[in-house]
């Protein structure tokens, strides 16, 4: 029986494990970087190590270190979480070589599976060698891993060379490993897959499908369980072909088998060896643990004969710190607040008041919903996260309710393209109107009753603030009944909450406030200066770092002098393990080229400037 279980990974995969661990009476062993040291799932561990010498961004990766630290701290099974090692065989063996508990599949069944050109061949596919323009568009796919790391899609066959760089370097500084290889880039399908549950006795469970088919840079953004308006007999035929090639490397552990379905017909992605991301509406559907299950199958239990059977859907959407209209950036700072409505399940990594470093996934937590149907789930989920209480750097939460109430969605006729398609009226700014005003009466309550009031009138009281960069400014004014506006009625005014009456109608805005950050309802602000600072500007053209990263490269004859079009990369910025690439703003000429390979940046960075022609 295992006693003491440690996590070689970090954030909300360890937490969630280490809840599981708890109800099952097993202690628990965090490892954590230099730049995790106070991350959550350090503090809610039984006892925590740090992985010393490695750069923040590569301590997960360090096998050596994270066995020597199951030892040192007297753990007797180690869970690899998902990312990081948890596909990789030479880890797996590692573990086991030092007579550890391995919480998955064995290593054969991972280097079968995790290498995604091999597991094509198990499933008779081959990939492509010489691409030509028919072969048009091509997906260039890291070999290991998962999450959308080292993926390009390709259009253009100029194009293919600097994919192929570019997947590489990102998959090595994810996985560790730059395999890449091309396939055909199938457009407009739906992303589902098959969860896949098997023990040391010869029983494999197919529980149910699952549809991913929202993605942004390939990483999944919605999800479900079951995938909702397949053909008849497609989810059976899934079914089968899941076990099939679970049986084919004869696995054993939570795993997943991804298919692409175009035209009604599924096409093989790959099997990712370790538990998902999205495992908890599988889990909400099945009324299982899979972490629990995993556990158990470690330990050498059975499985029963058949899986439990599923009741109701359920839908699980990740929260990011990101800005989905400025190109997905990841965003960084502290989180103040994040709580959900009671009702639905809330996996996170994170309390008030952490952190959000660069180093990592931008993802806060994920949110999931169940319900007797589909319809149901989605709205529950969906008003959710709209009175979710979101305090900190700016999240994809809006775009996400957006999205779960998109007729596309609603009816099930969502695919991969979604984004490519919506995402413009998905991310359109509709700030709340009356916030500004909201926040400068909250604002004002903290004087006295009359404080500010004059007999002699006098010019009304001014305040701005900043919202999506775009500056409001609003008036009111303290008179003997109170405080006072034009076109409102002032019900209720405190610190915290302001009550509005517009043509009739009363509305409640609650207000918090951190430094020059002030949320009201799900609006955030910035509260300015009353008089702009004239000076504090950057020459038109400038190119300012959007987060804090690393230049990883500058684009090819890109140098002071060049000639350059709007739109054109220029260098490319690596934060959070991913590329993001940084394009000039207007046609003209560089006049200034700041940026270097090897360049640590902070967030308004001056990168570069081109001066317009």
């Amino acid at each position: 029986m295992i006693s003491t279980l440690l996590v070689a990974n970090r954030g909300e995969i360890a937490c969630r494990i280490f809840r599981t661990c708890r109800e099952l009476g097993i202690r628990t062993v965090a490892v954590h970087s230099d730049a995790d040291e106070n991350a959550l799932h350090a503090r809610v561990a039984d006892a925590t190590v740090r992985l010393p010498g490695a750069a923040p961004a590569d301590t997960y990766l360090r096998g050596d270190l994270i066995v020597k630290a199951a030892v040192a701290a007297g753990a007797d099974a180690v869970h690899p979480g998902y990312g990081f090692l948890s596909e990789n065989a030479g880890f797996a063996r590692a573990v086991l070589d030092a007579g550890l508990v391995w919480i998955g599949p064995p290593p054969e069944a991972i280097e079968a599976m995790a290498s995604k050109t091999h597991a094509k061949k198990l499933m008779g596919l081959e990939p492509l060698r010489d691409v030509t323009e028919t072969d048009l568009p091509v997906l260039v796919k890291a070999a290991a891993g998962g999450g959308g790391r080292g993926m390009r899609i390709v259009r253009r066959p100029q194009d293919l060379d600097s994919a192929l760089e570019a997947a590489r370097a990102e998959a090595a500084s994810a996985f560790g490993d730059g395999e890449v290889f091309v396939e055909p880039y199938v457009e407009n399908g739906r992303h589902v897959e098959v969860q896949v549950l098997a023990d040391t006795h010869g029983t494999v469970w197919a529980l149910g499908t699952r549809d991913c088919s929202l993605q942004r840079r390939h990483q999944k953004v919605i999800e479900e369980a079951p995938a909702p308006a397949l053909p008849d007999g497609l989810a059976e035929e899934l079914h089968t072909l899941a076990v099939r090639a679970a049986r084919a490397v004869d696995y054993v552990g939570a795993g997943t088998v991804e298919f692409l379905i175009a035209d009604g017909k599924p096409h093989f992605l790959e099997m990712n060896t370790r538990l998902q991301v999205e495992h908890p509406v599988t889990e909400a559907v099945f009324g299982i643990d899979l972490v629990a299950q995993q556990i158990r199958v470690a330990e050498g239990h059975p499985l029963e004969n058949d899986p439990p059977r599923a009741r109701g859907h359920a839908v699980e959407a990740r929260l990011y710190a990101e800005d989905p209209a400025n190109d997905w950036t990841p965003q960084t700072g502290t989180l103040h607040r994040l709580t959900v409505p009671e009702g639905v399940r809330l996996d996170t990594g994170y309390e008030d008041g952490d952190s959000i470093g660069v180093h990592y996934d931008p993802m806060l937590a994920k949110v999931v919903a169940h319900a007797p149907t589909r319809a149901e789930a989605v709205r529950k989920l969906a008003g959710a996260l709209e009175r979710a209480t979101l305090h900190g750097p700016l999240t994809n939460r809006d775009l996400l309710v957006r999205s779960l109430r998109h007729p596309e969605f609603t009816t099930a006729r969502m695919d991969t393209g979604f984004y490519d398609r919506h995402l413009p009226e998905l991310t359109a700014s509709a700030p709340e109107p009356h916030a500004p005003l909201a926040a400068a009466l909250a604002n004002a309550h903290g004087r006295s009753r009359f404080g500010g009031w004059r007999n002699v009138p006098s010019q009304p009281q001014t305040k701005r603030y900043a919202i999506a960069g775009e500056e409001h400014e609003v008036h009111y004014r303290h008179t003997r009944a109170g405080l006072q506006a034009d076109g409102v009625r002032v019900v209720h005014a405190a610190a915290d909450l302001v009550v509005l009456e517009v043509d009739g109608v009363r509305r409640k805005f609650t207000v918090a406030r951190h430094g020059d950050e002030v949320h009201v309802n799900n609006t955030a602000l910035r509260a300015l200066p009353r008089f702009p600072d004239p000076t504090a500007h950057l020459a038109p053209g400038s190119l300012v770092a959007p987060m804090p990263g690393t230049v990883v490269r500058v684009a090819e004859g890109v140098e002071l002098g060049s000639t350059v079009q709007a739109g054109q990369p220029l260098l490319w910025l690596e934060a959070m393990k991913m590329e993001h690439k940084i394009t000039a703003p207007v046609t003209g000429t560089l006049t200034a080229l700041h940026a270097t390979p090897g360049h640590q940046v902070t967030v308004g960075s001056l990168l570069a400037v081109v001066q317009a022609t």
